[in-house]
């Protein structure tokens, strides 16, 4: 009774752009559901959903969404002013203390 509608949460998986690509290859296919090869190979629908966007997006054949490589842009960017804003705030730390040490 202890267990009765809660299932244990699958662990955090991390699949390789090739088998990802394959996935998707058989989703294309047409001779398949998603669901059916979410379920053959183990995935969830989500994820699989979620790849076949991402290659749709990456060929050109969608518009509603950002391409690998516009996404991983946007994280180097992000990593790149979160840096910048921290060396803003030492320079800022620096500069009220040399204010303070000079009077």
């Amino acid at each position: 009774m202890e267990s009765m509608g809660k299932k244990k949460p699958r662990p955090r998986r991390s699949f390789t752009a090739e088998y990802k690509a394959e996935i998707v290859e058989l989703c294309q296919r047409g001779d398949r559901t998603v669901g059916q090869i979410a379920k053959d190979f183990d995935l969830t629908e989500t994820a699989v959903r979620a790849w076949v966007k991402q290659a749709e997006l990456d060929a050109g054949s969608r518009d509603d969404g950002m391409t690998t490589t516009e996404r991983e842009e946007l994280a180097q960017l992000r990593r790149e002013n979160r840096r910048l804003r921290e060396d803003v705030e030492i320079l800022k730390r620096a500069t009220a203390f040399f204010v303070k040490e000079t009077r």
